[in-house]
């Protein structure tokens, strides 16, 4: 039996983030597998609504997120979880209070260029010219993941692609811990 893990999607926002969680998690439950996705503008319309952008906003977003983590692994859950979580030390943070054993990091990449062109949200075009700006790619900066266990250039690859990339991370992850 497969263990329950913790795969946790960053990059800037319009990189692919919550495109690669829903097709991969449509993989997974077409396997049988219990799986479900925390998206993070849907976490902070309800769970973090109180929450702004400050990076102590952003580091309890996720030490929220991290606790819901928990819960659903201990119901054994596979938690997919698509968050710009833009420093290493919000990664960290979401890897230590989850657990190592059960954090796999996948960094979603694609050049800003690439993101504001897909823009899906809009949220680029109406944060480009805000003067006090806390958008990740924008006013504010993204740190490379410094050790990520899967790195996916959305640029260069298809969904399907990146789908069986992460496919390939799962097994071998949830069928050795």
């Amino acid at each position: 039996m497969a263990n329950p893990l913790c795969i946790w999607f960053t990059g800037l926002p319009g990189s692919g983030k919550t495109t690669l969680a829903n097709a991969f998690l449509n993989q997974l439950r077409l396997l049988g597998i219990q799986a479900t996705s925390l998206d993070g503008d849907e976490i902070r319309k309800g769970l973090c609504a109180d929450l702004g952008f400050s990076l102590e906003d952003r580091m309890e977003n996720i030490r929220r997120v991290s606790e819901l983590n928990k819960i659903l692994l201990n119901n054994n859950l596979t938690v997919l979880n698509s968050f710009v979580s833009p420093t290493n030390s919000i990664r960290q943070l979401a890897q230590q209070a989850i657990g190592e054993n059960r954090f796999l990091l996948v960094f979603v990449d694609a050049p800003l260029e690439v993101c504001m062109a897909r823009d899906p949200k809009g949220m680029y075009k109406d944060n480009l010219n805000k003067s006090a700006n806390n958008f990740t790619g924008l006013g504010q900066g993204f740190e490379i993941p410094e050790q990520a266990d899967l790195h996916l250039k959305t640029n260069e690859l298809t969904i399907n692609q990146c789908v069986v990339q992460l496919m390939e991370l799962w097994n071998l992850k949830s069928m050795n811990e």
